[in-house]
């Protein structure tokens, strides 16, 4: 009978891994199908399209490095999302947080001189994330002390981080003489240095695998994290397990700004080298998908963030060579969201036939919840 019961969980744990995995995959799959449909009903061939995506992103080691490039700031922003959903939090902020972090760490990157790479780097850096988990930290405490929601907040605060930077770059920052709204270019010493000769692949994607490792450990290895989950799954048990959820929803979404605080400051610190209007294309939005797509999961949000970079990177050769626009690059992703989110359908569907089937069988979870998930 025993052995019976393990068969049973055996097998229910590798169709709930099947479901897990498969849900993504299908995503893509059928949000690129729906992609080729639109570009064969504009008059071209979706095997020469998608043909020149690749080819655009993938074909050599400088495409490849484009590609890890645009992955870089989704991976951050995605970190974003996902962390503060552990604790229950919807944070539509990133955007604002990315440029939160932009303006912190160019700041220091520009106007800090003097000092030698090894120490003015970090500074930099560490200024970024401080800028986006402060401007992330506004929203929680908004939250935590007036009730006010934090999707209405952080979506508020994104135009607020927008036009800040607008203002500061046609005003107190802009590079002298004063034609461009721009600042000037960040001191050498403030760069992110390139990784791969000959590409624009800088560390900041180090960086970005660096805090892939620290959302895993924090979260999965540390009782702060276990707490921060646990006040997610439920906030009422966890204030009665003697859990502070107040400290909690503060502390993540403190962090889930510093992580998008990082995504503006690789980009302006290893690209762009200063800051200018709407420098970022959407990154702090993409990244919801990216975190979605990948299921929350370290490993998922690497995959995904690669996945949306070979996109983005290999958009402009499509464009190019196919005449394909680029706009359906952005078809393809709005279906890659729609159907992530829509499976949750089949994933409630699922569960629902599961406990029934246990309380058919007279089988219990004793209660227990998944946190590890």
């Amino acid at each position: 009978m025993g052995g019976n019961d393990l068969e049973e969980k055996k097998s229910s744990g590798s169709k709930e891994l099947l479901l897990k995995l498969g849900i993504p995959f299908v995503a893509v799959l059928a949000a690129l199908l729906i992609g080729a449909g639109v570009i064969a009903f504009i008059g071209v061939d979706p095997w020469i399209a998608y043909k020149s995506l690749f080819m655009g992103s993938l074909s050599n080691v400088n495409s490849m490095a484009e590609t890890l490039v645009k992955t870089t700031p989704l991976i951050f922003t995605a970190l974003s999302y996902a962390f503060a959903a552990r604790c229950g939090l919807v944070n539509l902020g990133a955007e604002g947080q990315l440029y939160a972090g932009a303006i912190f760490s160019t700041t220091l990157a520009i106007y800090l001189t003097g000092l030698p790479m090894i120490i003015h780097l970090p500074v930099a850096i560490s200024a970024g994330f401080i800028g986006g988990g402060l401007w992330g930290l506004l929203a929680g405490w908004l939250k935590v002390r007036f009730g006010a929601s934090e999707v209405i907040t952080t979506i508020m605060l994104n135009y607020i981080a927008v036009h800040f930077l607008s203002f500061l770059v046609t005003g107190p920052m802009i590079e002298p003489p004063g034609n461009f709204p721009q600042t000037p270019q960040a001191q050498l010493s403030a760069i992110l240095p390139k990784i791969v000769p000959g590409t624009r692949l800088h560390l900041g994607f180090i960086i970005a695998l660096l805090a892939i490792l620290f959302y895993y450990f924090f979260l999965w290895k540390t009782t702060t994290g276990y707490e921060t989950r646990v006040v997610g799954l439920n906030p009422t048990a966890a204030e009665y397990a003697g859990i502070n959820p107040t400290k909690n929803a503060l502390l993540a979404m403190f962090i889930a700004g510093g992580f998008a605080g990082l995504a503006g400051t690789s980009e302006i610190l290893g690209i762009q080298l200063r800051m200018f209007q709407a420098f970022s294309p959407g990154y702090g939005f993409d990244g919801i998908a990216v975190a979605l797509l990948g299921g929350g999961t370290p490993v998922g949000i690497l995959i995904a963030g690669i996945l949306f970079g070979i996109l983005r990177s290999g958009a402009n050769m499509m464009q190019m060579l196919a005449r394909v626009p680029i706009a359906i690059i952005y078809i393809i992703q709005a279906f890659v969201i729609i159907f992530v989110i829509s499976s949750g359908y089949f994933t409630k569907a699922y569960n629902k036939r599961k406990l029934e089937k246990q309380a058919r069988e007279g089988g219990t979870n004793n209660g227990n919840t998944d946190i590890d998930s």
